[in-house]
């Protein structure tokens, strides 16, 4: 039997791979990384500053660096006071009034003003999938002095301090007010936050590096840092993300010393970082991550329900996670849950394929749509494994089951800007991307940003299911924990039924690290305060 084709060029990068370990076992560890510099390497390098604009992971990572929250998730998912100091809720819990702690100031020296804090809300409300579930919630939100704002609601809302702590995706981070005025249409030019680092942009250059440099004015919190909450101590003077896009020169690296993190080594060359001298292998992600196929609702042929429902039967998890090379220790062989498998979330309510592929329903599936054969234009972010490995195991399934797949390579950076066309695909479009989320990105009925459907106003891939949103609405809506529940199943079935994305398969994701880091948590997304080098 002929070797299938992703399997073929897995095999071929793979042997490549570990080649390059046998050098790089031969190679003596020797720390070069000045004591005071972190040098990290991300899953993808940073190209955007504006955490509103882009949801792509770069954005928010660069933002957990430059900016504040006014509420943090903790390690057990607890939204605790950041920015705020005082939170105040009337007896009906329809008015909140919030007062923001002693001591915030700004890059530039600038207190930091409830008016910040009020705009840095109303842009990120514009855009975001929560901001704007708690912006049609609510009837004013107002300044009341220079540390205080109150937010009136129109009708319950059972998650405001959840909200207030989105912590992925469009995360809701603190801005100038001079800066978060800016339409949340327009990219920000700025990054002027009041975190514990500040970005160097005289050092910043796409395709080499971003260099940030200790806030040396930041006023942490006095708690223990525990997620991403508490105590933001910049230990270290300066760290730079650098741009490295070849797993194994990035391998090479961390093993002499060069860098000091990995986020995403290549699955391939674990093995050899866990044998290397002066390297740690870990989680920062506990739960894992998952492999989202993002549907084109507004172009065919996915515009047709019946040929989404016919990709679910052509899908096999477990062939996905084994083609990126997941060790099988990590995989979880089949999850059908939105909200993750291994979550107090998990649901398989109306779950259908994904775990052995079925080309009887497909073929039926096809012919009944009738499906004319047109390409199907999947986008491939090649810089980034992950993404690259899962895309060519999708599209060669897909091909099995009948589609005419065109898998477009570029680099993830032009994925991020090329996936917001609305245009057909053979006039710049496209039909299918992947992405990688983790348990902060699913989160929840609310905070799952690919989730939404609200027909007008959504993100990228533009589903629409009138249903499904009022569904969504209720969940968030309903004080009592057990009808909560039950709305869950519900939103879980329906998403079924409509498909704003798939699910390709969960997975754990470990991270590299020189021996001589002591303080990385783990709070899922990449983040450097409390982190000391010995």
């Amino acid at each position: 039997m002929p070797m299938i084709p992703f399997l073929a060029r897995g095999l071929r990068r793979r042997a490549t791979l570990l080649a390059t370990a046998v050098l790089l076992a031969a190679s003596p560890a020797v720390a070069q990384t000045p004591k005071d510099t972190l040098r990290v390497v991300l899953s993808n390098e940073m190209t955007t500053i504006d955490p509103v604009m882009s949801a792509a992971a770069f954005a928010r990572n660069h933002g957990f660096l430059v900016y504040d929250q006014l509420f943090a998730m903790d390690s057990q998912g607890v939204a605790r006071p950041q920015m705020v100091g005082e939170h105040v809720v009337s007896a009906d819990a329809m008015t909140h009034r919030f007062t923001l702690r002693d001591g915030l100031a700004f890059h530039d020296g600038a207190p930091v003003r409830a008016a910040d804090a009020v705009a840095s809300i109303r842009r990120w409300g514009a855009r975001d999938v929560v901001g704007k579930a708690l912006m049609a919630a609510t009837a004013s939100l107002e300044v009341i002095d220079d540390r205080s704002f109150e937010l009136k609601l129109s009708r319950p809302f059972g998650l405001i301090t959840e909200a207030l702590a989105r912590p992925t995706a469009s995360a809701l981070f603190v801005m100038p007010e001079r800066i978060a005025s800016t339409p949340a249409t327009t990219a920000i030019t700025d990054p002027t936050g009041s975190g514990p680092f500040i970005l160097d942009l005289a050092n910043w250059r796409i395709g080499d590096r971003a260099v940030y440099r200790r806030n040396a004015n930041y006023k942490p919190r006095p708690e223990p840092a525990d997620g991403l909450a508490g105590g933001k101590v910049a230990q270290v003077e300066r760290v730079e993300w650098l741009a490295m896009p070849d797993a194994a020169v990035a391998a090479n690296a961390l093993t002499n010393g060069e860098i000091d993190f990995i986020e995403h080594p290549a699955p391939d060359l674990l093995p050899l970082l866990q044998k290397a001298r002066g390297v740690t292998v870990g989680l920062i992600n506990p739960v894992g991550s998952m492999v989202w196929l993002r549907l084109n609702h507004s172009q065919p042929p996915f515009n047709d329900p019946r040929l989404r429902r016919a990709l679910l039967q052509a899908i096999s998890q477990q062939e996905v996670l084994q083609g990126m090379g997941i060790p099988d220790e990590d995989q979880v062989a089949y999850c059908p849950a939105y909200f993750m498998c291994g979550t107090p979330l998990e649901t398989a309510a109306g779950a259908s394929g994904l775990r052995d592929p079925d080309p009887a329903k497909v073929r039926a599936l096809l012919k009944e749509a009738g499906y004319d054969n047109a390409p199907v234009v999947f986008l491939s972010g090649a810089d980034n494994p992950l993404n690259s490995n899962s895309t060519l195991v999708l599209a060669e399934q897909f091909r099995r089951a009948g589609f005419a797949m065109d898998v477009q390579t570029t680099d993830w950076a032009t994925v991020t800007v090329r996936r917001n066309r609305r245009e057909p695909p053979a006039q710049g479009g496209w039909n299918l991307f992947v992405t990688i989320a983790n348990a902060l990105d699913a989160g929840n009925p609310l905070s799952n940003l690919y989730l939404a459907s609200p027909c007008e106003g959504g993100l990228t891939g533009w589903p629409c299911d009138p249903e499904l949103e009022q569904l969504r609405r209720a969940w968030w809506e309903e004080p009592d924990a057990e009808k909560r529940r039950a709305l869950l199943d519900q939103v879980h079935a329906q998403a079924y039924e409509s498909l704003p994305y798939i699910n390709a398969g969960q997975f754990r994701t470990k991270s590299a690290w020189r021996s001589n880091l002591d303080g990385l948590l783990p709070t899922t997304v990449p983040v450097f305060w409390n982190v000391v080098k010995k």
